[in-house]
């Protein structure tokens, strides 16, 4: 088979070293694709919004599946581009991706179909918002209503830093108009963890739990990222609490979306807070999370495009996972999530499976490897324990020590 992986991160190089492993991929292609990706997919200049280029490439090179890593094509309605041409491809339609799109759609939803959630009120004028902040108080959670790369959420421990975030997003307009509506909401307690799951219309296919860390520096202090390290599975979560996720939330959101005439197919991510009452879910993602699928997937047994082709069939793919665990550390340029500068050499990586190296922000310059973005890589291992996979990966980041253009968290899995 030629499989398409459109994506430019860490989460499509996990997916490409996934699929690499099976014996029905001849060839694959990235769009655009990494320095990581280029070293076992062949990287094509398509940018992952050019819907019109890729659906073209698609037809040349006669793709036989398309896999979409990131939300916003998936939110421009790039499946139901494909489809129209009678190209397969995986991830949900856009009327189905709104559930990522749109935070104040998402959290209607949830309150209509009973899905476990913070309290929470939708606003598009500020004095409306920061008059609502004023009542209720702090701790409160300011949230953009639409995409902002993982990055448009404050947990505001005052009321001052509350109305600042409402200032940014709907007067200055830091995230132009995706943060033109903004969502506000009781600040939950706990700790939080992922469930995501391969999911045909209402058949829910649940992964292992993941965590990731999303603040910058260690402690958990600083602002939040798209994610500094992960691990799976989770071993504070309780069987039980997975089993009320799947039936609580990610069934009852897989059978809403068909109610809504909205059908889901593809990858539902829930990030969900452990809470005293329960599971509550933080949010729905509609595609593999990033960090969670470099630290996920290497736990897969199965043969993961034939887990595609099977749910694009609306058949059980037989999940098998490893009974290990899987942690990850990603190596970010100084000043991210801020500014921060590209081109920026980097020491030399481990090669190898255990540990190994996800690319992120990385490209070749003169024949070197160097960085170009804020994320840049991520290291991760699979042994027994958490504890002597954090071991593993930290002994392979020793080359980063006297780096003064990259950081990463000392934390993570901790």
């Amino acid at each position: 088979m030629n499989v398409l992986v459109i994506g430019r991160g860490g989460r499509e190089h996990s997916i490409v070293l996934k699929l690499m492993e099976s014996e029905q991929v001849e060839k694959i292609y990235a769009a655009p694709g990494n320095a990581g990706m280029a070293q076992v997919a062949e990287c094509v200049p398509i940018d992952e919004m050019d819907l019109d280029g890729l659906v073209a490439f698609a037809k040349e090179q006669a793709i036989d599946l398309t896999v979409v890593g990131p939300e916003n094509p998936l939110n421009a309605g790039i499946v139901n581009r494909f489809e129209e041409e009678g190209l397969k491809i995986f991830g949900p339609r856009k009327e189905a991706a709104i559930l990522e799109g749109s935070k104040s759609f998402a959290k209607e939803f949830m309150h209509k179909y009973k899905i476990p959630t913070a309290e929470y009120e939708v606003f598009t004028n500020a004095e409306e918002a920061k008059a609502y902040i004023k009542d209720k108080g702090a701790p409160i959670v300011v949230k953009a209503d639409g995409l902002a790369a993982g990055k448009g959420v404050t947990v505001a421990m005052t009321v001052e830093e509350a109305l600042e975030a409402v200032d940014e997003l709907i007067v200055a307009k830091v995230f132009d108009e995706a943060g033109s509506t903004v969502v506000i909401e009781e600040f939950l307690e706990g700790n939080e963890f992922t469930l995501m799951a391969f999911v045909h219309e209402d058949k829910v296919f649940p992964m292992v739990t993941a965590r990731d860390h999303k603040a910058a520096y260690d402690g958990d202090e600083g602002p939040n990222t798209g994610g500094m390290g992960a691990f799976a599975p989770v071993d504070d979560v309780k069987q039980e609490n997975v089993d009320f996720v799947v039936e609580h939330i990610l069934e009852r959101a897989a059978k809403g979306m068909m109610a809504e005439n909205r059908a889901f197919v593809g990858i539902l991510y829930a990030g969900c807070m452990m809470t005293e009452n329960g599971p509550k879910t933080i949010e729905f993602n509609t595609r593999f999370g990033d960090p969670e699928a470099q630290v996920v997937l290497p736990l897969l047994k199965n043969d993961l495009i034939q887990v595609f082709i099977d749910v694009l069939a609306g058949k059980d793919p037989q999940l098998v996972w490893d009974d290990a665990s899987c942690l990850g550390v990603v190596v970010a340029s100084k000043g991210y999530p801020e500014t921060y500068e590209k081109g920026s050499a980097l020491p030399s990586l481990p090669e190898g499976k255990n540990p190994y190296v996800i690319h992120a922000g990385t490209k070749m310059e003169n024949g070197h490897l160097v960085s170009n973005g804020g994320r840049v890589l991520l290291v991760g291992a699979v042994e027994k324990t958490k504890e002597t996979a954090a071991e593993k990966v930290y002994k392979a980041l020793e080359s980063f020590e006297d780096s003064n253009d990259f950081f990463y968290r000392r934390d993570i899995g901790k």
